[in-house]
């Protein structure tokens, strides 16, 4: 089976950000399929081109099944929403334009956020007369809407129309979490699939050695609580900070944020003017990286806005940090809390919270034996239930029925 995936902000294991689509790849390739992405060679994390030199199309061979299409983007992502918009339709249109060169196809699959690419996805379906099969990793527009990043009126009716449009369309809607599937259903998907977000355990060990992360970066003897990943408008980073101000009598705890994104700046610039020195930021880290990072952590942080619908997420880092056997404080409600809470593998902030953060912090600094419990709680939880390679056999099973069902 050839698969034509069309995912602008593809991450491969040496560039930052969720790898959760090129390990499925990868699975799919063992079992004989073949697939091409076609992705943009600009980073949703940094904003920044892979290169200095702009393409038209850049091609890489991952191995003789997996091959990358890296299409032309507009490269300011992190500018404003207006160019923002520019980025995703300019990658809607140089992704549909490659696509069409793209041979002896039997399924495209488009996912989403930016919505836009999933118009691509099914027009490309449409034209070759296969199937479409519609991820929704996100729920845009409405995610945007509610963090007030999408204003205008006509812009708002079009996305919902669009996102009616895609649903009703699809041959398959393929969810993330199983919080999205009111969501998808009451907008006119006829045939939902949750294909949960989920890590690979084997990728990570809590015994891995993190000397030489903590010495590289002052951290020998600290209590290390970590993000990791997009330092974005949901993120609600500043209630960290908030939380770091108020942990400010304990020297040994270290607050460490890892990755890059719009906020950034923003946030380096208020945690040096209000002498933050317990505050660390960190450049991203390729994927392949990561399993150091987390082994340096004591605990690890997931942190959103206050938002009603982002208790609909099954965040990707969340299952990363469980992989790891890191106990994780959570500042998110919804699902992903019954996941934690399921496995004993953290503890419940109210998100917004920055007080009882803080205080969450400090008790499991003060008791390292429970964090450790928690830790491994977690990585049996994820092993037996959002096991990577179990969720991509899913995968496979939706792709295997979608072609059968075409035939």
């Amino acid at each position: 089976m050839h698969i034509l995936l069309v995912h602008q902000s593809f991450a491969a294991f040496d560039e930052a950000g969720g790898t959760r689509h090129f390990e499925l790849a990868r699975y799919l390739a063992q079992r004989g399929d073949r697939i091409t992405i076609i992705a943009s060679p600009v980073s949703y994390i940094t904003g920044k081109a892979r290169s200095q030199r702009v393409r038209w199309v850049e091609k890489q061979t991952v191995d003789e099944r997996i091959t990358i299409l890296r299409t032309y983007t507009y490269p300011a992502l992190h500018k404003s929403f207006f160019h923002r918009l520019l980025g995703f339709i300019s990658f809607m249109i140089s992704s549909f334009l490659v696509g069409l060169s793209v041979r002896e196809v039997d399924i495209v699959w488009g996912s989403s956020p930016p919505i836009f690419q999933g118009f691509t996805a099914w027009l490309l379906a449409w034209l070759k007369r296969v199937p479409f099969l519609f991820e929704i990793r996100d729920l845009w527009p409405a995610f945007a809407i509610a963090l007030g990043v999408l204003r205008n009126p006509l812009l708002i009716a079009a996305s919902n129309g669009l996102e009616r449009f895609l649903y009703r369309r699809a041959d398959r809607v393929m969810v993330n979490s199983p919080g999205f599937i009111p969501h998808v259903t009451a907008r006119g998907a006829r045939w939902v699939e949750l294909v949960p977000n989920g890590a690979d355990p084997d990728m990570f060990s809590p015994e891995a050695e993190s000397g030489d992360f903590r010495s590289r970066n002052g951290l020998e003897d600290a209590y290390v609580a970590l993000y990791a990943g997009a330092h974005g408008m949901a993120n609600d980073l500043s209630v960290l900070l908030d939380a770091a101000q108020q942990l400010q009598a304990e020297p040994r705890i270290r607050i460490v944020l890892v990755g890059d994104g719009k906020e950034k700046a923003a946030l380096q610039q208020r945690a040096r003017a209000e002498g933050l020195e317990n505050v660390l930021f960190l450049p991203p880290v390729p994927k392949e990286g990561m399993p150091a990072v987390l082994a340096a952590a004591d605990c690890c942080i997931g942190i959103l806005k206050p938002i009603e619908l982002f208790k609909t997420t099954y965040p990707n880092k969340i299952f990363d940090y469980m992989a790891a056997g890191r106990p994780v404080i959570l500042c998110i409600d919804g699902v992903i809390r019954e996941v934690v809470e399921s496995a004993q593998a953290g503890i419940f902030v109210p998100p917004g919270q920055s007080a009882l953060l803080a205080e969450a912090i400090q008790t499991l600094a003060n008791d390292p034996q429970r964090g450790c419990r928690m830790g491994r709680s977690g990585r049996e939880y994820v092993i037996r239930h959002f096991n990577r390679i179990k969720i991509a056999q899913q995968l496979a099973l939706l792709l295997d029925d979608m072609r059968r069902t075409d035939g």
